[in-house]
């Protein structure tokens, strides 16, 4: 035998073990969301990589991205579609600036009284119609998660609706939510939820909408004085995927990831409403931020004052596709 073909013993089994070391690397997802660990859709997540480890024993890594640490919520979008991360769950109202405006419909004000009318939306016929919109974009959409229905917060007592008026109010970016603000006389101001806190601390925005739980575990209610229950609007996620990457997994690992992901949303939307009234108990209690009920006159005040926001986008988020909410809702604008 030639010389140069000798090879030690621990040389020879060092390059059989080569590729099946590389066949056992782990398929990495990477899993990024804007919000704290301590939130529906923070738990929701962490539920999601438990189940998807365990399940495909191993074979698939979930790295779970909170508190806009790998992405802001303005880049992450693009960064999907790039194939940089794998996986997010982006609120709704990020569809719109993505052109699938129809997404849009769960920010017109007033839309549902409760869970089980939304949830005849998110986890019926409408839902998987607008999932299949994301599709010419490079998006799988996988599921809905609830976070829940939204409160108003300001540095003034917010009982009717032109209490509003003149206040810079920070929103998503959709023109269903500014349209909403101007409707009750506030200022629009579009903003990263990230940067939210300081902007309140400083000035920059005199309030907000959201949801309790994401209020209190980003400490709005530390710079806001009155946090009033409207539960105007609901803040819903849609867990997305890069397509190329989820097409291109084994069929068996889709297959175990689908099951832990139906699971994990269970799981989320299960704690949703819980998390959001033990966040505003949580509110109250921090004698912080007063927190006002609404009157039934009250509550009745805001709706009249918003309604026509539906009518002024019906348009915008395609008339079908409103009308198949009210179908499954029994809304009656």
């Amino acid at each position: 035998m030639s010389r140069n073909l000798r090879f030690s013993l621990p040389f020879v089994v060092m390059m059989l073990a080569a590729p099946f070391a590389a066949a056992q690397q782990p398929i990495v997802i990477k899993f990024s969301h804007v919000v704290a660990v301590d939130t529906p859709k923070g738990k929701g997540a962490e539920q999601f990589k438990k189940l998807a480890e365990e399940r495909t024993k191993g074979r698939v890594k979930v790295e779970v991205y909170p508190n806009s640490t790998l992405f802001k919520d303005g880049e992450e979008m693009e960064a999907l579609q790039l194939g940089s991360v794998q996986m997010l769950a982006p609120s709704l109202a990020k569809f719109g600036p993505l052109g699938v405006r129809e997404f849009e419909v769960f920010d017109l004000p007033y839309l549902f009284d409760n869970y089980d009318e939304l949830h005849k939306v998110t986890e019926g016929p409408v839902g998987t119609a607008l999932f299949k919109k994301l599709d010419a974009k490079g998006i799988v959409g996988l599921a809905y998660w609830d976070n829940g229905l939204k409160v108003m917060s300001a540095n003034k007592p917010l009982r009717m609706p032109e209490d509003m008026k003149g206040l810079k109010m920070r929103i998503q970016s959709s023109k269903v939510l500014s349209d909403e603000m101007k409707a009750l006389g506030a200022i629009p101001q579009v903003m990263a939820f990230s940067e939210v806190y300081q902007a309140m601390q400083t000035g920059v925005v005199d309030g907000s909408e959201n949801t309790p739980s994401n209020m209190y575990t980003q400490k709005h209610h530390e710079v806001q004085k009155y946090t009033t229950v409207t539960d105007h609007g609901y803040i819903g996620y849609a867990v997305i995927v890069n397509k190329k990457f989820w097409d291109g997994l084994p069929p068996d690992i889709r297959t175990t990831l689908e099951g832990a992901m139906k699971d994990a949303t269970k799981y989320a939307n299960d704690i949703a409403k819980k998390e959001n009234d033990d966040a505003l108990e949580a509110i109250r209690k921090s004698g912080r931020s007063e927190v006002i009920t609404l009157t039934d006159a009250q509550k009745a005040a805001w709706k009249k004052a918003l309604v026509g926001v539906h009518k002024e986008n019906e348009a915008r988020v395609g008339k079908e596709t409103l009308q198949a909410v009210y179908q499954q809702t029994g809304f009656k604008p």
